[in-house]
C-alpha cells in the first residue's frame, strides 16, 4: 500500500488498482459458478427414465432419488448455489470498497467450506456414476447404463457443472487471498 503526502499535510493511502480488477473477476467467476451449480442440481434433479418390460404393466424405472448419494448431490449443489447468490452482495461490495479485509477473510473461510462440501458431493456422485457405467463384478453389481442410456447421460453430464464450480471456487479462494495480501 502506497502512502502519499498531500499538499495540506494529510496522508492519503492509495489502494493498488489490481484489487478492483480482482474484485470484478471475483464477481464474474461467482456468476459462472452459480450457473454451474444450478445446472448440475437441475440436471440431476430432473433425471428420470422408464423402460417397458414384456408388457406395459411392468416397467423398470430409474430416478435420481432412488440413490441417496444423488439426493445429497442435488442438495449440496443447491446449497452452494444459494450461498454463491448471497455472496454476490459481498463481491459487489469489494468492487466499491477494495480495501475491505474482514469481508475478504470471511469469503475465504466460507468459500473453503463450500468447496469442501461441493467436492465431497460431486466425488460421491462420481463414484456412483462410475458404478452405473461399469458395475462391479466382485460385488455382483451390474452396469445399468446399457439399459438406461438417457439416465446415465444426464447424471454424467450433471457432474461437469459441479466439478467446474469446484475449480471456480478454488480460483475464488486464490483470488481473495491475493487481494488480501495486497492490502
Amino acid at each position: 500500500m502506497k502512502t502519499e503526502r498531500a499538499v495540506d499535510g494529510v496522508e492519503v493511502t492509495k489502494v493498488p488498482r489490481g484489487n478492483r480488477v480482482i474484485a470484478i473477476i471475483d464477481l464474474i467467476l461467482r456468476i459462472v459458478a452459480i450457473f454451474g451449480t444450478l445446472a448440475s442440481a437441475v440436471a440431476m434433479g430432473t433425471t428420470d427414465e422408464t423402460l417397458p418390460f414384456f408388457t406395459q404393466f411392468i416397467r423398470f424405472k430409474a430416478r435420481y432419488d432412488d440413490i441417496p448419494t444423488f439426493r445429497v448431490f442435488v442438495i449440496i449443489n443447491a446449497t452452494v448455489c444459494g450461498y454463491l447468490v448471497l455472496s454476490l452482495a459481498i463481491s459487489i461490495f469489494h468492487i466499491l470498497r477494495s480495501r475491505a479485509a474482514k469481508t475478504r477473510a470471511l469469503l475465504i473461510f466460507l468459500d473453503t467450506i463450500m468447496l469442501a462440501a461441493l467436492s465431497a458431493g460431486a466425488s460421491a456422485a462420481a463414484a456412483i456414476v462410475y458404478l452405473a457405467h461399469n458395475g462391479n463384478a466382485s460385488a455382483n453389481w451390474l452396469a445399468i447404463c446399457q439399459q438406461f442410456q438417457n439416465f446415465c447421460e444426464r447424471i454424467s453430464g450433471s457432474l461437469i457443472g459441479s466439478f467446474g464450480a469446484s475449480l471456480i471456487l478454488i480460483l475464488l479462494i486464490l483470488l481473495s487471498a491475493i487481494a488480501l495480501c495486497r492490502l
